[in-house]
């Protein structure tokens, strides 16, 4: 899907920094691995109140519109004292928003396509 190359990802996550989220400077556009070479991207941040990494990415359906984040997986417990799980639900907050954004913005290019 041309909505899901590195270049437009990226002016989607400029584009959803400028909106203000303290927490949107995480973010990074990334290469996806895919057989069909084609020039497809994920958005990956590793999150600062908790040593986990995640990527946001679209459905894997060809027209889906939908986004997720998958929490990639941690060899060990992660106990945070009641500061760091106050900013992490600030993260976890700007992830969904992130989401709610993405598949706004991809909704939108379905129908103009």
């Amino acid at each position: 899907m041309p909505f899901r190359t590195m270049t437009t990802l990226q002016a989607w996550i400029d584009e959803f920094r400028a909106l203000g989220y303290d927490d949107a400077e995480i973010l990074r556009v990334i290469p996806q691995d895919s057989d069909d070479g084609s020039d497809a991207g994920l958005i990956a941040a590793r999150l600062r109140s908790v040593s986990t990494t995640f990527f946001v990415a679209p459905g894997p359906e060809a027209n889906s519109t939908e986004w997720a984040v998958t929490f990639e997986p941690r060899e060990d417990a992660a106990p945070l004292p009641a500061g760091r799980v106050m900013a992490l639900s600030g993260e976890l907050a700007t992830l969904s928003a992130l989401c709610a954004f993405l598949q706004a913005r991809s909704e939108a290019f379905l129908a103009a396509v």
